[in-house]
């Protein structure tokens, strides 16, 4: 409790400043707003479900877009740490696309997809396949050598010997590239809405912004912020109870 009210000092600081600020004139109402105009037009949102609706477009897209990245990049990534030759056939074709900004491919997704979370989801599974793919690449290149050798002494498939020993034992450090990914998979769909998507959260931003209402813009930026956080803490409870035991598992 006193790590957060610690946590607190600054950030309820900054309110009351921009509050006091607000009311003395100094910042401009039609660009800043007041905290507690904020307060009231992201309670009148939530109450009348248009902030939820908003925020479940955006969570679908990240989702299906999330889920698209996962089921290439972890795959992909311990074809890729297992076979050296594999690494080195593909690597100047991974090294040429991994640069890409996700937001270049928005107008090749709206001219293939056109509007909507197909759009929207094929960008995140871009922006979000990196950072699966390269932890389970790490993860396995990483893995203790005894295993290979329990493999072959059973004479496993090599279909076998990905799913019964390579995934368990990588499957920790995996884990940390889907938390990265998962921050990266709400931003990127965040920002498509604003681009060019017309659902979500960031589509809600900046029809608020256009229609002068600075109140309710920010006050979905900070529920965007809080969504954030929230998913974040879920991954990090999840990984402390269910999946630490891979990561010992891993080491012995």
């Amino acid at each position: 409790m006193k790590a957060l009210a610690r946590g607190l000092i600054l950030p309820a600081t900054a309110v009351i400043g921009w509050e006091l600020a607000s009311r003395a004139g100094v910042l401009s109402l039609d660009t800043f707003s007041r905290p507690s105009d904020v307060v009231v037009a992201g309670a009148a949102a939530f109450v009348d479900g248009s902030l939820l609706l908003a925020t479940l477009q955006t969570l679908q897209a990240a989702a299906v877009g999330l889920c698209l990245a996962i089921a290439l990049g972890v795959p992909i990534g311990m074809i890729i740490g297992v076979s050296a030759a594999t690494r080195l056939t593909v690597a100047p074709t991974l090294e040429v696309l991994r640069p890409v900004p996700p937001v270049a491919l928005i107008p090749l997704s709206l001219l293939i997809l056109g509007f909507g979370v197909s759009m929207e989801a094929a960008v995140v599974a871009f922006a979000c396949v990196w950072s699966v793919m390269i932890a389970t690449t790490a993860a396995v290149r990483s893995m203790e050598g005894r295993l290979a050798e329990v493999a072959r002494a059973l004479e496993m498939r090599p279909l076998a010997y990905m799913r019964k020993i390579v995934l368990p034992a990588a499957l920790a450090r995996i884990a940390v590239g889907v938390r990265v990914a998962v921050g990266i998979a709400l931003v990127v769909a965040v920002t498509v809405e604003i681009v060019v998507n017309p659902r979500g959260l960031g589509y809600g931003m900046i029809i608020a912004q256009q229609s002068l209402r600075p109140d309710l813009m920010y006050a979905q930026l900070l529920w965007i912020g809080f969504v954030g956080w929230v998913i974040n803490w879920g991954l990090l409870a999840l990984d402390r109870r269910y999946l630490s035991h891979f990561a010992n598992a891993g080491r012995r």
